[in-house]
């Protein structure tokens, strides 16, 4: 069982910056692949950004040279610093996250999402 704990959301002017975190906890063994989502307005789900266990990291083209991933495995957390935010950044932002149980076996969990709205 895996708990994800979602922060940083709000509101923000264009241009501005955000910091989201995302804390895992729960009875797992590992946490391996974490990832971030979002949501914009009337459509669907889209990778955002994506860390590995061992650190290498993946952008959607969107948000290369904005936002950074960032996971800290001593805490089970991830975060996602954003930068020079746009308008078409807003949306409803999801925490992923692959957990291994004692058991061996993986599955990935959603957190709750927070929402970033960027608007003048």
């Amino acid at each position: 069982q895996v708990q994800l704990v979602e922060s940083g959301g709000g509101l923000v002017q264009p241009g501005g910056s955000l910091r989201l975190s995302c804390a895992a906890s729960g009875s797992f063994r590992r946490i391996n692949a974490m990832a971030w989502h979002r949501a914009a307005p009337g459509k669907g789900r889209d990778l955002v950004a994506s860390i590995t266990s061992t650190g290498n990291t993946n952008y959607s083209d969107s948000v290369k040279g904005r936002f950074t991933i960032s996971r800290d495995n001593a805490k089970n957390t991830v975060h996602l610093q954003m930068n020079s935010l746009k308008s078409e950044d807003t949306a409803v932002y999801y925490c992923r996250v692959v957990a291994t149980f004692n058991s061996g076996y993986s599955l990935a969990y959603w957190g709750q999402g927070t929402l970033v709205t960027v608007s003048s």
